[in-house]
């Protein structure tokens, strides 16, 4: 094995970005044989949305690291600074003790399949175990004796007239069912109501505002003032007006009647 600290005249990095997890908790991310600089940055990218931070590269080609990489990764550079190099399949698993697989197409072996969601149950199922998944070539994906050396297998249930993924694609949805599987899945913001809900006496006085300015304009067929205002006011009561809502309503109202005048 080797890693970024064995990467020749690769410039001094800094020092080790403070991720929201410590490595170890969540499952380390492989990838075999990937080709494009892309790719990889985009993958990084994709990881760090999700609190994954531990990649691992077997043999990527045409060396490491790789032109263009730090650019896709759109500021998730930590993820690739921290990137571990192996020569084979067997070195990068060597210390996981729970592995998965992904696969696009059936290999006619006897293993468990998952889709990701069941998947990622069952990695954090494993607590203080080390656990990987690991993602194929782009072109390819993972050979059968590479699949071989997993647990199980992680597939997608895809468009079977469209089931090809992109590389960053299938470890971004990986990611996405870990994050929810491991109870970390917390919107950044919830859309909870700033002002509180409106009082009678406040929806009474907006009651009141509304149906004296449409009296004032001539709205009401005489014959059904009360109906209609009464139909108004259910449909305000539908609405579940905030303070807030009722103070710009009245003031809107009083706008108009101000410029009707």
């Amino acid at each position: 094995m080797t890693s970024r600290d064995a990467q020749g005249d690769a410039p001094e990095v800094a020092p080790r970005k403070v991720t929201e997890l410590p490595p170890g908790i969540a499952p380390a991310v492989i990838l075999v044989e990937p080709q494009l600089a892309e790719n990889i940055g985009m993958t990084a990218r994709a990881m760090a949305n999700f609190g994954l931070s531990e990649l691992r590269l077997v043999n990527p080609k045409n060396g490491w690291p790789k032109k263009g990489v730090r650019e896709a990764a759109s500021g998730a550079t930590h993820v690739l600074d921290a990137a571990a190099i192996y020569g084979s399949v067997a070195e990068a698993i060597a210390d996981c003790q729970y592995v998965l697989a992904t696969t696009a197409r059936e290999r006619g072996q006897m293993k468990r399949v998952f889709a990701p969601e069941e998947a990622m149950g069952e990695l954090v199922a494993r607590e203080g175990q080390r656990t990987a998944v690991m993602f194929g070539r782009e072109r390819v994906g993972l050979t059968n004796d590479e699949v071989s050396l997993a647990d199980a297998i992680v597939t997608f249930p895809v468009s079977p007239d469209f089931p090809s993924l992109n590389l960053a694609q299938a470890v971004l949805l990986v990611g996405y069912a870990w994050r929810q599987a491991s109870g970390r899945a917390r919107l950044p913001f919830t859309g909870e109501l700033l002002s509180p809900p409106a009082t009678r006496e406040a929806l009474i006085a907006l009651f009141g505002s509304l149906e004296a300015a449409l009296d004032g304009a001539g709205f009401y067929p005489p014959e059904k003032k009360e109906i209609i205002a009464r139909n108004m006011r259910d449909m305000l009561h539908r609405m579940s007006l905030t303070e807030q809502d009722v103070r710009t309503f009245r003031g809107a109202l009083r706008a108009l009647t101000r410029k009707g005048g």
